[in-house]
């Protein structure tokens, strides 16, 4: 790899990575080393000049800069950096004009001719052959579901894909078809199936539907985003009660020891009137540890609850069933009964969700105010220890 190509990469790569939205989830800089690496695939297949290569190379990294400054007619923007660029480097003038054909030739539209223009336009389009397919596809979709507003269902997704692959996309080079036509055909092959079986799918859900009357206020399934704010932040919740009860139980543990080397080596001395002077910073000592076991106690300590509920809890929206607390006494009949209620009532299932979240807030408000106090008391009471020790001593070398 020539110099130019050198500075010509890292001059992409350095644009992309600081100039491009993040919106850009398919057009980035990913999406520009994989044309890049094509390219240099197929010139190696198609056998072509130093110069060819140089110039295929520089417009594969080149070609997509455009984006930077927008969507709308990024080709042109494309091609003003390249000119800007390369000029800067001095390249000459005709090169630089092949470079500007070659990323013009990347629009959707365009019919390729020279040979080059067909290897770059197969270069850009190298993941309809490859493994990774469905994935890059699915990277396009959601690019185009931010910047353009394009919304796709997967049936119609499904839908574009295959029209896209069937009639529409073609390799332009021997060389391209040759090396990436079977894949092609797998993946269109896959589109297929999945088609066929959501088109299944659909039509025994319709079926379902028509057979099946449901009732007024019929729980719809949440939008992606509900399940995962709720999912997210149960979890949140249970991570911060976990690291809370952790702590509790170090300063439980910990203050346990202490006790125990107390009350094993310091408070039998206390019998003898020379030890007299220690008493007073050993009881404070005592009562800061003992104070700090009963606080880390109180955070962790779980709250007892009725565990049942009557019929009218349910019809009147009062019982949280997502809570153990409030039916482990229930028989399981009673409890799959208003589980089933439930599931049909959005409105109850989503407050039963909001009232979940609630209350594992109130808990983890309690467990950290006394776990912070029970830090504070240890803290201080420790240094206060410290202190009267000190200060105990001192005393008592001053009365000898």
């Amino acid at each position: 790899m020539n110099d130019l190509i050198i500075a010509v990469e890292k001059f992409a790569t350095q644009l992309l990575n600081e100039k491009l939205d993040t919106s850009y989830v398919y057009h980035n800089l990913t999406h520009t080393q994989r044309v890049a690496g094509k390219a240099v695939e197929l010139a190696e297949l198609c056998e072509l000049t130093d110069t060819e290569k140089e110039i295929l190379f520089i417009s594969s990294w080149l070609h997509d800069t455009g984006y930077t400054k927008g969507v709308e007619n990024h080709e042109e923007s494309s091609i003003g950096i390249a000119k800007e660029f390369l000029n800067s480097l001095n390249y000459p003038a005709e090169n630089i004009e092949a470079v500007c054909k070659l990323i013009a030739a990347t629009k959707v539209d365009f019919v390729p001719n020279t040979r080059l223009e067909k290897i770059i336009r197969d270069a850009d389009c190298s993941h309809i052959g490859s493994k990774s397919y469905f994935e890059v596809s699915e990277l396009l979709r959601k690019e185009w579901e931010i910047l353009c507003n394009k919304t796709y269902t997967e049936s119609e997704w499904l839908e574009e894909n295959i029209k896209f692959l069937s009639t529409v996309h073609r390799f332009h080079t021997p060389e391209a078809a040759s090396a990436w036509d079977k894949r092609k055909g797998k993946n269109l092959s896959e589109l297929l199936k999945l088609k066929k079986k959501l088109d299944s799918d659909n039509k025994k859900l319709n079926q379902k539907k028509e057979e099946l009357s449901f009732k007024k206020n019929k729980v719809e399934m949440p939008e992606r985003g509900i399940e995962t704010m709720f999912r997210v932040t149960l979890k949140n919740h249970i991570t911060l009660s976990n690291i809370a009860d952790t702590k509790a139980n170090i300063l439980l543990s910990v203050n346990a020891i202490i006790v125990s080397l107390v009350l094993a080596n310091l408070i039998p001395k206390l019998d003898n009137p020379s030890n007299s002077h220690l008493i007073i910073p050993t009881v404070i000592f005592v009562v800061v540890t003992v104070a700090s076991i009963i606080l880390s106690v109180l955070a962790t300590r779980p709250n007892v609850t009725s565990g049942q509920f009557t019929k009218a809890d349910v019809a009147n929206k009062k019982v949280n069933l997502l809570f153990f607390g409030n039916f482990h006494k229930m028989s399981l009949q009673d409890f799959e009964w208003a589980m089933g209620e439930m599931m049909q009532d959005k409105e109850y299932l989503y407050s039963s969700m909001k009232k979940d979240l609630y209350f594992l807030g109130l808990v983890l408000n309690k467990k950290y105010k006394i776990l912070r106090l029970t830090y504070s008391v240890f803290m201080i009471g420790i240094i206060v220890s410290v202190i009267a020790f000190a200060v105990a001593f001192q005393t008592s070398g001053a009365a000898v």
